[in-house]
């Protein structure tokens, strides 16, 4: 097959761009010895949702919302990642929701007539499962007073913190890594409360790929992951295992949206 390209770019904080580029690496090295080839480079240059539509994308992370609600994104589930973070366990994670350290505000519904940040409207820990929590306490639909969309996880807490939001979900395994790799981050804020947990996000490829290369990545990944020379690898973006799994597992975030729906709070608003 032609060289399909790869991409980590989901949890790729600067300081754990080695440990996904050797990660990736030992993968294609993999593939290459079962006769699949592979770019060797991780692909940086263009922003995840274009890597997720590219006819020749051969491995990346997808965020599980998308997955389910975007009948557009046309992708194969290899794998399900099970990260060592606090709110994470068998293949789950949660987002944690976030505010102010001193702001005196000690429950969810202290929050109301609030502003609140997230990242995109298509993510799940940003938006999604903060929308389920917060969907039992709306009124008439409604909740906060004002919601702005930032572009990323790191963006809300930089929104929180400077005070041009008061409160954000952020994604369990992109706050752990704020937390070990850039602690000034998130000086000054407290988590308030986690969301539900959902499946982790998910290693996929395009459906285009052939069952026999879907097999293959499943292989070239487990091996990856059962490495005892890429430890410290798996340590720096905090991977413990992977879960075979397809897209009927995600099942789950779809029904927290129509449970949202359900309860007349469709929208985070």
């Amino acid at each position: 097959m032609n060289r399909g390209i790869a991409s980590l770019g989901m949890y790729d904080h600067p300081a754990q761009h080695a440990a996904n580029d050797r990660l990736w690496g030992e993968i294609a090295r993999r593939l290459d010895a079962r006769g699949i080839r592979a770019r060797r480079r991780l692909d940086r240059s263009r922003s995840v949702e274009a890597i997720w539509r590219a006819p020749d994308l051969l491995f990346a992370q997808t965020c599980g919302y998308p997955l389910v609600s975007d009948p557009d994104l046309a992708l194969r589930v290899i794998g399900v990642p099970v990260y060592d973070v606090p709110g994470c366990a068998s293949g789950e994670h949660v987002s944690h929701i976030v505010v102010r350290s001193d702001d005196p505000a000690a429950t969810l519904d202290a929050f109301r007539d609030r502003r609140a940040a997230i990242n995109s409207r298509r993510s799940n820990s940003g938006h999604n499962l903060f929308r389920a929590t917060v969907a039992p306490l709306a009124r008439d639909g409604r909740f906060f007073a004002a919601v702005i969309e930032t572009g990323s996880h790191r963006a809300s807490v930089d929104a929180v913190r400077r005070g041009r939001a008061d409160i954000a979900a952020i994604d369990a395994v992109t706050f752990a890594a704020l937390r070990r790799f850039e602690p000034a981050a998130i000086a000054g804020l407290r988590i308030l409360a986690n969301t539900a947990a959902s499946p982790t996000l998910p290693f996929v490829t395009a459906r285009s790929t052939s069952i026999a290369t879907v097999a293959a990545l499943r292989i070239a990944l487990a091996e990856a992951v059962a490495d005892p020379s890429l430890a410290d690898v798996r340590a720096a973006l905090f991977l413990a295992d992977v879960i075979p799994a397809g897209e009927d597992r995600y099942a789950r975030v779809r029904a927290l949206e129509n449970d949202a729906v359900a309860a007349g709070y469709p929208v985070l608003q």
